[in-house]
């Protein structure tokens, strides 16, 4: 039964792992460290409250983290071209 919590709480999250925005991350960091955080806590003191509290811990330390690693999106395109089919593409990027 712990080998299928564990294996549950992994295969819950494989979807979550594409998100972009920092809200779409904040979301899968909450759901992907309350499934573990839930799993470990019920693991290490074999009851339902030890799972509550190990869900609630990793749900708010997977939101902070997963806000605070999306990626940067300062960079600004500074020279547009086209190619032969008219779509435009960058040629050369802003630097801060």
């Amino acid at each position: 039964m712990k080998k299928f919590l564990l294996a549950a709480s992994i295969l819950a999250a494989l979807p979550l792992a594409g998100c972009n925005t920092p809200g779409e991350r904040a979301t899968g960091g909450a759901l992907i460290g309350g499934a573990t955080g839930a799993a470990i806590g019920g693991l290490a003191t074999g009851r339902g409250s030890g799972a509550l509290v190990g869900g609630a811990l990793g749900a708010a330390t997977g939101a902070i983290i997963g806000a605070n690693t999306s990626p940067d999106d300062r960079r600004r395109c500074a020279r547009v071209a086209y190619d032969e089919y008219g779509d435009r593409y960058c040629v050369r990027w802003v630097r801060y």
